[in-house]
């Protein structure tokens, strides 16, 4: 299952510019995605990695295949959307199910943009700090309904059966967690916890990783000197987040644009590479997620995969049929593959070896699974 980021954010943040230019980077590429069916508030966005390109020189493939990030958008949240108010809370759900949360928060003056708050129409200084406050909050409650819901059944469940007390009170202590306004990620929890059955049952919105996300203007795209910047990023490590800055301005100009035409853009900022790209690669370090290789004549091909899995465990992403009947994996490291020239030259170096099922992938192995079944 790809890497999906849900996005979120008080309106008029930068959240549609943004997602905008995920959409039209998913269109630029959507010749690679033939059977691919998407909603209207998702796009599939390519994650770019050089070392497809250096494979591919050697491999001669017929196609190259990047991993895949979706990013699902809701309507911007506002405060009360928990109560009802705006529109953002209505769509929660579907961001339910995605990994992480992208929360954009607006770093830039700009006296044509009406900066919202309560109620969804009344103007407001910016403030990030105050603004991803708002958000979190909103989440919590969001979270706590979720909860309530689920807590009022399994008390009458609980009273028939004493087994089910460890679970009910560790669901309690989570609600007194949540209505402190805590969110769930900070909730203690050790191996064994009742409370963990609850936490994947839920799926709970405050226990997604958060990174924010620092939309400046685009003549400030680095915001080294930006004190909305030095502001977000101060309460970002606070709530132990990732912070990264980008401007959704800029990105919608370089949506559509070819390769060469992008790299010649971003140099002009003194940039190497697109503020998208740096969200979906600080998303995947947040998340603990990697990429191997397969390389052939017919593809060269990124495959995601959680470190610290097991070879079988990353040979299933390919196929359920490679986990279940895995021998051995051939595996070349990214710097021999491309040192030696390819499966040939490692072999001859000696660079290639064979790893058992107890073999923990690193990033960018180069790697060929062999099954039986």
């Amino acid at each position: 299952m790809p890497l999906s980021v849900g996005i979120v954010g008080l309106p008029n943040v930068g959240k549609s510019t943004l997602f905008n230019a995920l959409t039209r980077r998913q269109q630029a590429a959507a010749e690679n995605y033939p059977f691919c069916t998407i909603e209207p508030n998702t796009a599939v966005v390519e994650l770019e990695d050089p070392r497809l390109d250096a494979l591919a020189a050697i491999a001669k493939p017929q196609q190259i295949v990047k991993a895949t990030v979706n990013f699902t958008d809701i309507a911007g949240l506002v405060k009360g959307a928990s109560k009802g108010e705006g529109l953002g809370n209505k769509f929660l759900s579907n961001i339910r199910e995605c990994h992480a949360i992208l929360h954009v928060v607006r770093c830039f003056e700009n006296p044509d943009i009406i900066h919202v708050t309560e109620g969804g129409n009344k103007p407001a200084p910016v403030d990030p700090a105050a603004d991803a406050g708002i958000i979190e909050t909103e989440l919590v409650l969001a979270d706590l309904e979720t909860l309530s819901k689920r807590l009022d059944r399994f008390r009458r469940e609980a009273q028939s059966d004493p087994k089910k007390r460890p679970e009910l009170e560790a669901m309690q202590a989570l609600a007194a967690h949540l209505n402190e306004g805590r969110p769930v990620r900070t909730f203690p929890r050790s191996e064994g916890d009742p409370v963990l059955a609850v936490l994947k049952e839920l799926n709970f919105l405050t226990e997604k990783p958060v990174i924010y996300c620092a939309n400046v203007d685009e003549d400030d795209i680095k915001g080294e000197h930006n004190p909305h910047v030095a502001a977000l990023r101060e309460y970002a490590a606070s709530q132990g987040c990732e912070l990264c800055t980008i401007s959704a301005k800029v990105e919608a100009d370089l949506a559509g644009l070819t390769d060469e035409e992008r790299k010649e853009f971003l140099a002009s900022y003194g940039l190497e590479s697109s503020g998208l790209d740096r969200v979906i690669r600080l998303a995947y370090s947040t998340l603990g997620l990697a990429s191997y290789f397969t390389a052939g004549p017919k593809e060269v091909r990124a495959w995601t995969f959680r470190r610290g899995w097991k070879a079988p465990r990353c040979a299933g992403v390919i196929h359920t049929d490679f986990e279940r009947g895995f021998i051995r994996a051939e595996v070349i490291s990214y710097a021999d593959y491309v040192k030696d020239g390819g499966v040939a030259g490692a072999r001859a170096s000696g660079a290639l070896r064979s790893e058992g099922k107890e073999y923990e992938p690193q990033d960018g192995d180069v790697m060929e699974f062999l099954f039986n079944v």
